[in-house]
């Protein structure tokens, strides 16, 4: 059964974004602490998890998911280097970037895009949308009053903002919002990565969390760029897309 076709929230819920969860658990213990203290190649082992399932699911997705999944890679192997070895907005356990980091950047973007575009996750996107806004606004304010995390509630002020006037991707980065959060949170607690106290370690005025709850702003240039480099190798299709979507449009108006 396709997930994008299914009629159950449910079904789709748990192929999309219930496995990603489970695989952030197990995929990200390998190279934890605790496998640290029993092996030397705990990155090695997570490596080659990540690879073995990118293949695996490269295999089994459409023709333009696969696209775009190797356009995440590109790009999310040139943004860790540039935010993490360059500019050390956070650090990795071995101060290295993991090759299971940028490949698994792409399994989040295409669970998160499927699960947004799913048709049992569309018919209840409203609901959805309020509920992640609602969650994502206490999530963010208890962070900043027990933990200090000015730099992560500034991030996510600026995400709810950009959101108000963006009904068509309002669903996919909300929910993109609540999954790096369970990313970072088990990363973190694993010890596989950790953020400095303040923004870069550089802005004493953005005191930060490790990690800070709204970093899933800057995964958005991950999707915007992806998204990017889609359309320019597609323009005539994605012109023909928009066309279609304007006569709907004026139709239904």
């Amino acid at each position: 059964m396709s997930v994008v076709a299914s009629k159950s929230s449910f079904y789709t819920t748990y192929k999309t974004l219930g496995l990603l969860y489970l695989f952030f658990i197990v995929g990200l213990f390998l190279d934890s602490f605790y496998m640290v203290k029993i092996t030397e190649n705990a990155q090695l082992y997570a490596n080659t998890l990540m690879i073995i399932m990118f293949i695996i699911t490269f295999f089994r997705v459409n023709k333009r998911l696969k696209e775009q999944m190797l356009a995440a890679v590109l790009i999310a192997y040139f943004g860790e280097y540039l935010f993490s070895i360059l500019m050390g907005m956070y650090t990795y356990r071995l101060e290295n970037v993991p090759h299971y980091i940028p490949f698994g950047h792409a399994f989040v973007y295409i669970a998160v895009l499927c699960f947004s575009k799913a048709a049992s996750i569309k018919v209840h996107h409203l609901s959805l949308e309020r509920f992640f806004t609602i969650f994502i606004s206490i999530y963010a304010t208890v962070f900043l009053i027990f933990e200090n995390d000015v730099f992560g509630f500034v991030m996510t002020v600026a995400t709810l903002l950009i959101l108000r006037n963006k009904p068509r991707e309002r669903l996919f980065y909300l929910t993109m919002y609540i999954t790096v959060v369970v990313l970072e949170l088990v990363g973190t607690y694993y010890k596989c990565w950790y953020w400095p106290t303040t923004a870069w370690g550089i802005f004493d005025f953005l005191p930060s969390y490790n990690p800070p709850s709204g970093i899933s702003f800057f995964y958005f240039l991950l999707d915007l760029g992806t998204l990017w480099l889609y359309k320019k190798r597609h323009q005539l299709a994605w012109k023909r897309m928009k066309n279609i979507r304007k006569i709907r449009l004026q139709s239904s108006n």
